[in-house]
């Protein structure tokens, strides 16, 4: 009956996620379908605006064209009105002399007939008719203006839908995922120089497979991407995976998108307990800061004597007889002077890693990681269920790795961030400074249970950065440090 069970909740479990790609892919259609219709209408209005711009300017040029004929119709005839009525002019004065010369050999008179020779002589010598040129200045001919629009109509026939570019091809091989940032490589399935660049999307998602349609996070687009590989940095992988899709574009128009593909982006990503920590912590999400009045207005206890000795300076605490109830954490809140806040998310196997960044006037603050059992009095690094690097700048500064009540000083300058790696499976806790990745310390031990990240503040605030891979110096490190730092051992001989 059991295995029946067993073996029809698999099937159910098959069948619902067999629907669930079933639905996926329908609304992949339905959105699909939705943009043929949508992107049609944009393409035939687009079309239209193109003819219209083209019939504007072929009436533009036509205009120029027929004023250009206008004006050089009116030039010709204006020259050949002028010389026209310069030829009317000459006849008329040439025929009026010539009538004259007619009547002048009529006269008898030899001394009268003189003078009209003479007169005649010098009215010819003067008059017009001789001097007027008979030739045209300018001819009929317009043939300079004819036009053969042959080749342009040949060019107009041969209108057709730009090319669009084919989709670029992601090799997920060549894609990197490292430091906290993702290189997307892609290539052309043939080669097209009419490419000018590409663009690049991507999102967030805790699915894997196939991009979901009504996924909860929309695409980030990187556009103007002039080569054929892009790296995204400084990101915080704060979910399991990132989508990502190209597509190429020439001068006028974008190609379709690349098949997309998913990569994986794990890393530890935690927040602050604030439902166990202490009353004198004011905790947010990633920052945790000493808050002198947060415990007013409760009953005053003695000062507890379970951490005598403690290099964490000892300011007047409060009571916590009325705190509030356990939430998340389902453990009591830490008091006395346990200035103690865990993460929320457990460490069961695998490699994290995540940076801590101190106030500038913090005065006391340790970092490290500890059992879910950590008593609620329990300092970190004061007992065998916690690991620690603790810094002091109250009276004395002072900079040591903690464990079971052992402490080693480190002589090495606090850094500002701190690199926090925890190999679960490995029992490794390392310390870096985060920003030249120089190893601060590392502890050796076997974890036996869960370890959630743990912090300590007072008299100042910690700042925390999660959703962090491990960093490729740091794994280089990794390699080569065993049996090259001090470790949990060396602790149990060296007392506080």
């Amino acid at each position: 009956m059991d295995s029946q069970k067993e073996a029809l909740q698999r099937i159910i479990s098959t069948l619902a996620n067999k629907n669930d790609e079933i639905q996926n892919f329908i609304d992949t259609l339905n959105q699909t379908l939705k943009g043929v219709q949508e992107n049609s209408s944009n393409i035939l209005s687009e079309l239209d605006e193109e003819f219209d711009s083209l019939y504007t300017i072929l009436d533009e040029v036509k205009e120029s064209m027929i004023n250009s004929i206008k004006q050089e119709q009116a030039r010709k005839s204006q020259e050949l009105q002028n010389q026209l009525s310069q030829c009317n002019n000459a006849l008329e004065n040439s025929e009026e002399l010539l009538e004259f010369a007619t009547r002048s050999l009529d006269i008898k008179e030899p001394e009268e007939f003189s003078k009209a020779a003479r007169q005649i002589k010098d009215r010819v010598t003067m008059a017009s008719a001789f001097r007027l040129s008979l030739k045209p200045k300018v001819s009929d001919n317009m043939t300079h203006l004819m036009v053969d629009f042959s080749q342009e109509r040949k060019i107009l026939q041969t209108l057709k839908f730009l090319p669009v570019p084919k989709a670029p091809e992601i090799d997920p091989v060549e894609c990197l995922v490292a430091d906290n940032a993702v290189t997307v490589a892609w290539r052309m399935p043939e080669e097209d120089n009419k490419i000018d660049h590409f663009i690049l999307e991507y999102r967030k998602t805790n699915f894997d497979g196939l991009p979901r349609v009504k996924d909860e996070r929309c695409w980030e687009i990187i556009d103007n991407i002039k080569g054929t590989e892009y790296t995204l940095s400084g990101l915080k992988f704060d979910s399991k995976y990132m989508n990502f899709r190209v597509r190429a574009c020439n001068k006028a128009v974008a190609g379709e998108y690349s098949d997309p593909v998913t990569l994986e982006t794990k890393a530890l990503n935690f927040s602050l307990d604030n439902s166990s920590s202490h009353l004198n912590l004011r905790v947010e999400d990633t920052c945790v800061e000493w808050d002198p009045t947060g415990g007013k207005g409760q009953e005053s206890k003695s000062k507890g004597k379970e951490n005598k000795g403690s290099g964490t300076p000892s300011p007047k605490r409060t009571s916590t007889g009325s705190r509030p109830p356990a939430g998340r954490g389902s453990r009591d809140r830490f008091t006395g002077e346990s200035y103690t806040v865990l993460g929320d998310t457990a460490i069961e196997s695998g490699q994290h890693y995540w940076e801590v960044k101190a106030q500038k006037d913090c005065k006391s603050y340790s970092v490290g990681v500890a059992y879910k059992t950590l008593g609620k009095f329990d300092q970190l690094g004061k007992t065998n269920t916690s690991w620690c690097i603790h810094v002091n700048n109250w009276l004395q500064n002072t900079f040591a790795a903690k464990h079971n009540n052992k402490v080693k000083s480190l002589d090495v300058a606090v850094p500002e961030r701190i690199g926090v790696f925890c190999d679960f499976d490995g029992g490794q806790l390392s310390f870096y400074d985060a920003n030249s990745k120089q190893l601060l310390y590392s502890f050796k031990t076997k974890f036996t249970q869960p370890v959630l990240p743990g912090f300590m503040v007072w008299c100042g605030g910690l700042s925390l950065n999660t959703g962090m891979q491990v960093p490729s110096a740091v794994r280089t490190l990794q390699k080569s440090e065993n049996g090259m730092t001090g470790s949990a051992s060396s602790l149990n001989n060296i007392t506080q």
